[in-house]
């Protein structure tokens, strides 16, 4: 596969695009606020995509001018969504200690990581049992390439649901069948494409 790389620079210093500069962790802080708030939706602010090619001429400020004029109230709508959770924030830091901390980290590191791997093989064995297979774990190789089981000898992914909520995952290419479960105190929900295990 070939790869180049383009400069843009030019590009973007062409747009004349109104540039922004934001001390230090703040963006992530506002995008962290924003995943949970879900301020840019497009239920909150519009189909971005679809309303960008409802101007004729796409230029940066037809762009500004457009939504200004016709969504100005969704950039206040979005902005209100995610301050109210950059409070819930404010509240929430002045809570958290050194001692939280650890507690988070021991809970991440050793309790997680246990119920993570028991729910896995719990998983595996469903779905060999249902589907007449045997089963087994990733080797530590197996897992380096992303493969957390077999299903006979069909390798696995075992996701949480919150894995299809990740913007950073959304552009993945897994080529593997994945499993998504949830996880209460008394079930385990999974989804899975049945035909990857007849």
């Amino acid at each position: 596969m070939k790869q180049e790389k383009i400069n843009i620079e030019q590009v973007i210093e062409d747009l004349e695009v109104e540039k922004f500069v934001f001390p230090k962790y703040v963006t992530q802080i506002i995008n962290l606020a924003n995943q949970n708030a879900q301020g840019t939706r497009p239920k909150v602010v519009g189909q971005l995509s679809d309303l960008i090619n409802q101007i004729d001429e796409k230029t940066y400020k037809k762009w500004k001018e457009y939504y200004l004029e016709n969504h100005k109230d969704k950039i206040d709508v979005a902005t209100e969504k995610i301050w109210q959770m950059i409070s819930n924030f404010k509240e929430a830091i002045e809570k958290i200690d050194k001692n939280m901390i650890k507690n988070w980290v021991y809970d991440l590191i050793i309790n997680k990581t246990a119920e993570g791997l028991i729910i896995q093989e719990f998983i595996l064995k469903h779905l060999a049992n249902k589907y007449n297979k045997t089963y087994r774990l990733a080797t530590a190789d197996e897992e380096s390439q992303n493969i957390d089981g077999f299903i006979g000898d069909i390798p696995v992914q075992i996701k949480p649901y919150t894995y299809k909520t990740k913007t950073n995952v959304k552009n993945e290419n897994i080529k593997i069948p994945i499993i998504f479960y949830k996880k209460t105190d008394k079930y385990i929900t999974i989804e899975y494409n049945e035909k990857d295990f007849i």
